[in-house]
């Protein structure tokens, strides 16, 4: 099966690594929490035929070291602005799941220039559900709506990033106004949502779509919140769709 190859770009002075496939226009997917390249990899082998897909794992995640402590979202999001400038990405669709839709809403916020179009995947924090308890016990019920082969990257990522940088990172998009930061994306935006999703309430796909100025809701029936891994046909086809979009204007 066709798999990841690998690129390093110097950033800042990290060594920053991101997993690459296919050749065409530039598709960046930016992961959530704990996760890396390697969950992309379902959809990135449907864009791969029609379009070229990185995806960068940010510092302390994946292959890429981070500093002692872990980065806040604008830290984060400062890291990807970083990368795209330098990789020449600038202006590319940009995917993100999960607290991936927070650093790439905080990049708009401060570099607008480096977006194009936008999907958002199950996009955290919902604000309706913004407590620990809540995120913890949301984590734990969507496992029976994602595929069965998530388990093994998902775990050798929270492994590696470990449970330090793991907790310090969630108290950081706990604290995240990403509410406020929605109405910076500058460019088309598809959010995205699996109706079994319980970290992403169907309010909160509508109230997220409606901040965006130019933003249109997506919802995926019977699926959960990594759409990404478990629905990646279905995924790859708004991709796609918003892509054809922006080569059309």
């Amino acid at each position: 099966m066709i798999g990841w190859r690998s690129e390093f770009t110097s950033v800042g002075g990290v060594r920053m690594h991101a997993g690459e496939l296919g050749s065409g226009p530039e598709v960046v997917c930016v992961h959530g929490l704990g996760c890396s390249h390697r969950y992309f990899l379902p959809l990135a082998r449907e864009l791969a035929p029609r379009t070229h897909v990185t995806a960068p794992d940010l510092p302390g995640f994946g292959r890429t070291p981070g500093p002692r402590e872990a980065l806040d979202v604008r830290g984060l999001s400062r890291a990807l602005g970083s990368w795209l400038r330098a990789t020449g990405r600038e202006g590319a669709l940009l995917v993100a799941n999960s607290a991936g839709c927070q650093v790439v809403a905080d990049l708009a916020t401060h570099s607008p220039e480096l977006l194009g179009p936008v999907v958002l995947i199950g996009p955290t924090t919902d604000p309706h559900l913004r407590s620990w308890p809540r995120q913890v016990l949301g984590l734990l019920a969507d496992v029976p709506w994602e595929h069965p082969a998530l388990v093994l990257p998902i775990v050798r990522d929270y492994a590696t990033c470990g449970p330090r940088r793991f907790l310090a990172t969630f108290r950081h998009l706990l604290a995240d106004p990403f509410e406020r930061h929605l109405p910076c994306l500058p460019t088309p935006t598809v959010v995205l949502r699996g109706t079994r999703d319980p970290l992403v309430t169907g309010t909160w796909l509508r109230e997220a779509a409606a901040l965006v100025p130019d933003g249109r809701p997506v919802e995926f029936q019977g699926r959960g919140h990594a759409l990404n891994f478990s629905a990646p046909a279905e995924t790859a086809r708004v991709v796609l769709s918003l892509l054809g979009e922006q080569l059309v204007s």
